[in-house]
């Protein structure tokens, strides 16, 4: 899939979150790359300042960055329905940690929706 069809895939995936989420998202920006840098197989990356961690003293800062990766994603997908359903899922779960939810607590919700 061409970069810019996947960029497209991965703006609707974060259009498509609730208003409610939307309207809290703050000093946070989404983007695409191919792959980890490390050896690992991440389907995405949050790097920043959780809001629930965010004090009075915050201020001044880089955005925090979700990374969604192009190549792994994609490696696991067979086809376009499954590579939407997967961004559609990376760009939530790392929206949660911008939100302050902690990896632990997504695995235990995500395990709750498939059993």
């Amino acid at each position: 899939m061409k970069q810019e069809e996947f960029q497209e895939l991965v703006t609707r995936a974060v259009e498509n979150l609730p208003d409610y989420f939307l309207g809290k998202l703050q000093n946070v920006v989404i983007i695409v790359d191919d792959c980890p840098k490390a050896k690992q197989k991440l389907l995405g990356l949050y790097e920043g300042v959780p809001q629930t961690n965010r004090g009075g003293h915050y201020g001044l800062v880089p955005p925090d960055k979700i990374t969604i990766f192009k190549n792994t994603i994609e490696a696991i997908c067979k086809n376009e329905c499954e590579i939407i359903a997967i961004i559609e899922g990376v760009v939530k779960h790392e929206i949660a940690h911008h939100f302050g939810v902690s990896e632990s607590r997504l695995q235990q919700i995500e395990d709750k929706k498939i059993s």
